[in-house]
């Protein structure tokens, strides 16, 4: 009896708890952007002519948002408007610095010659016998290549189990060790801690 139910508390456990943290993390999403009309007039916010609330309305309005933005950037006024404040943020010392650097890796990463974060490859660290999982985001260029002796590739390495802080290193290429799995499995083996690890694939199995 006992076994049985530990048999199928698990199996529950492992659809009920990736079920509840997926729909926790959509609703820290959608809470999020909901609060976007805050910053609005009480005027001119939605809920304020609506009997209820409509959870997920502030997603709407932002891709609604953003996709206007872009229609207006992308002729020549728009253009000239965003030249004239990309002007005013270059006098702005704080400002310029987190602007450009977001606005060069967002063209980076949605450029098609981009091949950023494709690549994922072993790195001897923190010291030698120990190996991080990392991500090869460019070619090293610029005085960083300049002032190595050696051609280095740019890597990022993620910490555990929030990837979206880690680490940035200029590496030799002969010091990196490429791996035939994905982005995708790379992220669940960083997340859970080296607790999910996929299977390895067979040369054959790569496309």
């Amino acid at each position: 009896m006992r076994r049985y139910f530990k048999k199928y508390f698990i199996a529950g456990l492992l659809v009920v708890v990736p079920l509840y943290i997926s729909l926790y993390v959509v609703y820290l999403l959608v809470n999020a952007l909901d609060s976007i009309f805050y910053v609005l007039p009480v005027e001119v916010r939605p809920h304020t002519y609506m009997p209820f609330h409509i959870p997920g309305l502030g997603i709407v309005v932002t891709i609604v948002g953003i996709f206007l933005v872009g229609v207006v950037v992308t002729n020549f006024l728009g253009r000239k408007m965003v030249e004239l404040g990309e002007a005013i943020l270059a006098r702005i010392p704080f400002m310029r610095t987190i602007y450009n650097v977001t606005k060069q890796f967002l063209t980076t990463f949605f450029s098609k010659d981009s091949h950023g974060f494709n690549r994922v490859v072993l790195l001897e660290y923190p010291r030698k016998g120990m190996y991080s999982i990392g991500f090869v985001t460019s070619r090293t260029r610029g005085e960083i290549q300049s002032r190595t002796d050696r051609k280095t590739v740019n890597v990022f390495i993620p910490t555990t189990p929030n990837p979206t802080s880690g680490f940035y290193f200029a590496v030799p290429e002969e010091d990196v060790i490429p791996l035939d799995m994905n982005v995708e499995d790379a992220f669940k083996v960083i997340m859970s801690g080296g607790i999910v690890v996929p299977e390895e694939k067979k040369k054959s199995d790569i496309v």
